[in-house]
């Protein structure tokens, strides 16, 4: 089973979870938004210019790309209320606790 992720930020937290998330085999593409330097030289990894605050158009985004699973790397998207907007179209978040 291919996935398809999307992963929200821009600093190093994003890039060490890009580096990894890379090295899995089960990875068909990582998009990063906005992305950095680093993050645009791993393997299956696509820096994407979109705005992380605008979640609608994140989660239209994540419709067209046929994403499987979305990781917010900050908390802030948390605090803003944007697990709401994914699981109202089906998608998975995985954040930590």
């Amino acid at each position: 089973m291919a996935v398809r992720i999307l992963l929200l930020g821009n600093g190093g937290r994003e890039h060490a979870l890009a580096w990894k998330i890379a090295k899995s085999e089960l990875l068909d593409a990582l998009y990063v938004c906005p992305g950095n330097g680093g993050t645009a030289q791993e393997p299956k990894t696509v820096n994407v210019d979109l705005d992380p605050t605008d979640f609608p158009g994140l989660v239209d985004f994540a419709v067209k790309n046929e994403i499987t699973l979305v990781v917010p790397g900050p908390e802030q998207p948390l605090v803003d209320g944007i697990e709401t907007y994914f699981r109202k179209g089906g998608h998975l978040l995985i954040f930590r606790g």
